[in-house]
């Protein structure tokens, strides 16, 4: 006889069964569909892949959702902490009472498509680039052999026309030689201008560049930016043996802000606390706003205790700051932010330890906010 305990974990098992997930060490099904026991690394990672399976899977399950490839697309960023601002819209729709249903994420699908493809467009850039320099290079090259031909081209015409037997044969070549030194000034000329305009094309690309990874609003570096940041350092600090600790910020209760004085009074608290953050960081402590009311922060040779004292003078020094609405001439009242901090070596990847960092969040707003806390150990 099938229990009710059974059928409701027949949905996880099917799904289980069909990531090839639900196997024993032996290759056969499991029975329960749950994790291997043991402690070693490929233990862990397997119980980590389980985990994060059943709540894809649960996630589908509880609030009826078809399991397309969208939707599990969203789901596994959300929950793989690849995109920890997809999960709090998730979390924020599910504790309203309309609740998640398949039109609302039908719609977050399209708001996350609109998201530009970072890496479509690096590699873009990448073979822009390359064109570029290529080009700069043959043309300044091709200008060159040019310029060498014209000069000895010149001096033939000279000696053309100082060559006492002025015939009719050497009148005409010194004629043609001219044509042809007119013909090869005119090629260097725009080959310099070509040169010149690849040039322009460089630092407009380099301009380019820096805008698509800055923020328009804090002129801090922005998500894409944060997270090729993020990778160079991870390589450098495992290299160097050195500590590297990640954060993540959110501004208390910032809905208020907006619904009490309006969304260009918001913009002024996300331009102070992104001052106030920005105030602490250097060449190993670097801060980006990594969208909304949310700051992200890179802490290179801090532990995780360190890096969180240090955030929390920022935090303390904003609390104690009276900000004024300049347009109404109305106090904002004491402006806050929580924060989590992590190991980023403590955890399998950077996405773990921003997922982390992420957690400790949730865990300071629950906790009363204007806080920070340190992520628990994997």
């Amino acid at each position: 006889m099938t229990t009710k305990a059974t059928q409701s974990n027949e949905p996880v098992g099917r799904f289980l069964g069909w990531l090839g997930l639900r196997h024993s060490r032996g290759g056969a099904p499991d029975e329960g569909g749950a994790p291997p026991d043991g402690g070693g690394p490929r233990d862990r990672a397997r119980a980590a892949r389980y985990e994060l399976a059943a709540s894809i899977t649960s996630f589908l399950v509880d609030n009826d959702l078809d399991v397309s490839p969208a939707n599990l697309l969203l789901a596994h960023g959300a929950f793989s902490g690849g995109n920890p601002r997809l999960a709090r819209q998730i979390v924020a729709q599910a504790q309203t009472p309309q609740g998640i249903s398949q039109q609302w994420l039908n719609d977050l699908d399209q708001q996350e498509a609109s998201q530009p493809d970072r890496v479509e467009l690096d590699r873009l850039m990448t073979r822009l680039e390359t064109n570029i320099e290529a080009f700069h290079a043959n043309t300044k090259e091709a200008r060159s052999v040019t310029s060498d031909y014209g000069t000895e081209l010149e001096q033939h015409v000279v000696d053309l026309e100082q060559l006492q037997k002025t015939g009719r044969i050497v009148s005409s070549l010194a004629d043609l030689a001219k044509v042809m030194l007119d013909r090869t000034r005119q090629a260097e000329d725009d080959m310099r201008k070509s040169e010149d305009e690849a040039k322009a094309l460089r630092r407009s690309l380099d301009r380019a560049k820096r805008d698509a990874e800055l923020d328009y609003l804090t002129g801090l570096p922005n998500r894409r930016a944060f997270e090729i940041l993020l990778e160079r350092h991870y390589k450098e600090a495992r290299a160097a043996v050195e500590p590297l600790s990640i954060a993540f910020c959110d501004i208390d209760e910032f809905k208020k802000v907006n619904d009490l004085h309006g969304h260009e009074a918001g913009d002024r608290v996300i331009k102070a606390i992104a001052d106030t953050l920005a105030r602490i960081s250097n060449d190993h402590c670097h801060v980006a706003r990594h969208g909304g009311e949310e700051f992200v922060m890179l802490f290179r040779g801090l532990t995780p205790s360190q890096a969180a004292e240090k955030l929390d003078d920022a935090r303390e020094a904003l609390a104690d700051r009276r900000l004024i609405n300049r347009k109404t001439d109305e106090p904002f009242g004491q402006i806050t932010f929580s924060g989590g901090v992590a190991d980023v070596f403590g955890y399998g990847d950077t996405r773990a330890a921003l997922k982390a960092a992420d957690t400790a969040l949730y865990k300071a707003k629950a906790a009363g906010r204007n806080r920070i806390e340190i992520a628990d150990p994997a």
